[in-house]
């Protein structure tokens, strides 16, 4: 005898329970996507990369794999803090996390993850750099020298392995022999002076000037700003544009030739003049011709002589531009000082070059090269919001320490700080983290002089004068006729 449902279409073993709601369906998704993220670098982070920043493709509920948007992201993350961790590292780390949950077994091939890696969405990295760019507050922006927001700018080189994919995008220099060099490309970046922070960065290859990539990053610049460089930014174009966008220029004098107290327009004070510019003639065949045609035919820039008293500075004196007329509002005194500071961006390239290790990249193609550049940024940006918003009041940004901040950082990515059983960061752990970094300062060592020389001597190999694969076979040739 068949028995007909009382009440056709429903299900009867679903009416024994209560349906669930949809906030108990998303806390147990949530709990899913928890167990199956192996970094808990997120958790530590989330103020400044938001778990938002990875479900631009839709999948922030989907099926959870091991190396995930978001584990992929955390594992490349990781391998940036430290600069010796490759990809096997990663991939260790994750079957430790694995067998410690009971989850199932990880590969120790790094083989699904390095295809992960290439499959990262250029433009979610791009999203993150973002967030973290937009994190500075207003107020933490303006340097107290000025009551303004200072954007420093500079540029550096990079190398990267020997491929013919990087040699075709970002060739060696022609001095080099073929096979016995390395590809170099060519970076301008913008940081904010205050807080340390990169504003953008444009690539290029080893015969991209630094203003053709500066000008690239136009964008960067708000109403209010001023622009700090060095005198391989001195351009009568490129300083009457930023000043047409209420930006105003501070650059070192170079190529045009100081001009003395008798023929400026005013002085203000000893080594303080008002100066008029010519429109150079030769800007015609360089920019576009709208551009240039709109500049006008003269310019009034300031130019200070700055006498250097204190011992250990390599030059004498030297001599600054800039459109910052008003000496009452702006003393000859403060935009030195502020010229001076202009250092702290070839600091800024050292923590990046030397401390987390851009100078020499790792990646084999272009669009890997182009995320290995943007994790780079993307972990610099993270540590210096860290050390602005663990610092006690009476401390400057540069008064802390860069590579304290890095180490501890790694230290908790690693170590049992962090939960492992997929739960999150306890709260408590969080304020430690903050107090230690608090701690993370500077010494002053005031009147230090160091000789730039090196003391320990290089290993006595020969250098590399012909392709490898050359010398591989000459050597294999050679212990033939030796056997």
């Amino acid at each position: 005898m068949i028995m007909t449902p009382m009440f056709p279409g429903w299900h009867m073993p679903t009416l024994r329970r209560k349906p669930r709601t949809e906030k108990q369906k998303l806390i147990e998704a949530k709990k899913k996507i928890d167990e199956m993220t192996f970094s808990q670098l997120g958790h530590y982070l989330t103020r400044y990369i938001p778990e938002s920043c990875f479900a631009s493709d839709g999948a922030k509920f989907s099926r959870r794999r091991v190396f995930s948007v978001e584990n992929t992201f955390w594992g490349f993350f990781q391998q940036i803090l430290n600069p010796n961790g490759g990809c096997q590292e990663v991939v260790n780390q994750y079957r430790v996390v694995a067998e410690q949950r009971g989850l199932k077994a990880v590969s120790a091939s790094t083989s699904a993850y390095c295809q992960a890696r290439k499959k990262l969405n250029i433009s979610i990295l791009e999203n993150v750099l973002a967030q973290t760019q937009s994190h500075v507050p207003v107020e933490h922006s303006k340097l107290p020298l000025l009551g303004r927001r200072v954007v420093v700018a500079d540029g550096t080189g990079l190398s990267m392995p020997d491929t013919p994919a990087n040699q075709e995008v970002w060739p060696q220099p022609k001095s080099q022999k073929e096979g016995c060099g390395f590809p170099q490309s060519r970076l301008c970046a913008l940081f904010d002076l205050n807080t340390g922070v990169a504003l953008s960065y444009r690539m290029g290859n080893k015969k991209s000037h630094e203003l053709p990539l500066l000008r690239a990053q136009m964008d960067t610049f708000t109403r209010g700003d001023v622009f700090l460089g060095d005198k391989g930014f001195i351009s009568y174009f490129d300083m009457l544009n930023l000043r047409q966008k209420g930006v105003d220029s501070v650059v070192g004098l170079a190529k045009r030739k100081p001009i003395n107290a008798q023929d400026a327009k005013s002085v203000l004070a000893d080594n303080d003049l008002i100066v008029e510019w010519p429109k150079p003639k030769s800007g015609k065949t360089r920019y576009a011709l709208g551009e240039w045609e709109g500049l006008p035919d003269t310019a009034l820039v300031r130019q200070i002589k700055v006498v250097v008293s204190e011992p250990g500075f390599r030059v004498r004196s030297f001599y600054i531009a800039t459109t910052l007329l008003d000496e009452k509002q702006y003393p000859a005194s403060v935009i030195a000082a502020l010229y001076l500071k202009r250092w702290n961006v070839e600091l800024y390239f050292r923590e990046l070059k030397t401390t987390l290790g851009l100078d020499i990249l790792r990646c084999k193609t272009p669009d890997m090269i182009r995320k290995e550049v943007l994790m780079y940024f993307i972990v610099f940006n993270a540590i210096k919001l860290m050390i602005n918003d663990c610092r006690s009041d009476d401390v400057q940004p540069d008064g802390m320490s860069f590579s304290s901040c890095l180490q501890v950082l790694d230290y908790c990515a690693k170590l049992a700080i962090v939960d492992v059983s997929g739960g999150r960061v306890q709260p408590k752990n969080s304020l430690q983290l903050q107090r230690i970094i608090s701690q993370c300062r500077l010494l002053k060592r005031f009147g230090r002089v160091e000789p730039r020389v090196q003391k320990r001597r290089p290993k006595p190999f020969k250098l590399m004068m012909k392709p490898r694969a050359e010398l591989k076979s000459e050597l294999m040739g050679l212990n033939s006729c030796k056997t």
